[in-house]
């Protein structure tokens, strides 16, 4: 019997009677993050890092949680459980599930750059690796987040010199926040969207230094937006709330726009290839350092990042989950 096993209501383990992410309710969730795909309402204990436990308040109301640091170990009927950095957002953790010496690690979605933010993606040893495949096809390949901050800025100075507002469009909780701490603010002031500015609260409250940033709808003079960085979640896009900033020029912030076409299809004027997953140099050099005999891909290219490690002589396949959803990363047209 596998150690983890997918059910209707998410990835089980039976031996230790705990869901890992599940997407319906369960009585004992494990959860990775808190992007609402990963992270939903009804279940009746939330288990997660202290880090991601005010962001499932803040999201799902009060539930009730219990928290575990990373690399402290929870024992449940003989199985050891353990969270470990995964570096995809504040308090993001790969699950480590361990018992009579066979050790499985779900990793949720993870970014092995480090972006000096969040806590650095560290591999975990394994037998087996339940791996995110989101950007698993080899056009897939990050450059250093440097030079994406160094692209962006100048497309805000340009713009900030023409009196025009730089709307861009960045996941609310992880995307958000990573591009307003490593951004050089003395360019002009940053507005953020409601659904950005109290996940930047939660992220000073953790000790994450951010800029002073304000709320878009709280600012009275219109002045403030000429030459001002706007910061939204993509579903903002093409909305009326755009209207209050005048002249704007808009940007997206994501690892679709390594696909060109991408940019063009959703009518933006820019582009900035900003992920907070792993590219596909990532994915392989991690699954080659966990140093699992068996290695399942969930959501995104998952068959093909299958075939290619079978391919490579390991045991691969595609695992089916409901993950996806509700990260802005997960598919082209998602919002």
């Amino acid at each position: 019997m596998d150690l983890i096993a997918p059910t209707e209501r998410g990835l089980y383990c039976e031996a230790g009677d705990f869901h890992i992410d599940p997407w319906r309710p369960v009585s004992r969730a494990v959860i990775t993050h808190a992007h609402a795909d990963h992270a939903r309402l009804g279940s009746d204990l939330y288990v997660c890092h202290p880090l991601t436990a005010p962001i499932l308040k803040k999201r799902l109301g009060d539930v009730t949680i219990e928290t575990a640091e990373y690399g402290e170990v929870l024992t449940r009927n003989g199985v050891d459980i353990s969270l470990h950095p995964a570096g995809h957002v504040l308090g993001s953790a790969q699950v480590r599930v361990a018992r009579n010496g066979e050790v499985w690690v779900a990793s949720g979605d993870y970014k092995t750059e480090a972006d000096g933010v969040v806590a650095t993606f560290e591999p975990q040893r394994c037998t087996v690796f339940i791996t995110e495949s989101t950007f698993a096809l080899p056009i897939y390949r990050w450059r250093p987040q440097s030079a994406i901050m160094g692209e962006i800025e100048s497309w805000w100075r340009e713009n900030a010199a023409a009196g025009r507002a730089s709307v861009l469009y960045a996941y609310a909780l992880g995307k958000a926040q990573r591009v307003i701490a490593r951004i050089d603010a003395s360019i002009g002031p940053i507005v953020c969207h409601g659904a950005v500015e109290p996940i930047n609260a939660i992220y000073r409250e953790a000790g994450v230094p951010l800029p002073p940033t304000r709320l878009a709808h709280e600012i009275t003079d219109k002045r403030v937006f000429a030459g001002a960085l706007i910061v939204a979640p993509p579903s903002a896009a093409g909305s009326p709330w755009l209207n209050r900033f005048g002249d704007y020029s808009d940007a997206l912030a994501s690892g679709w726009m390594q696909v060109r076409g991408n940019r063009r299809r959703r009518g933006l004027d820019r582009g900035f290839v900003l992920s907070d997953h792993a590219d596909w140099p990532g994915l392989l050099a991690t699954i080659e350092a966990t140093g699992a005999e068996r290695v399942l891909a969930t959501h995104g290219s998952a068959a093909a990042l299958a075939r290619f490690l079978t391919g490579r002589g390991l045991d691969a396949g595609a695992l089916a989950t409901a993950y996806g959803g509700d990260d802005d990363e997960t598919a082209p047209v998602a919002a």
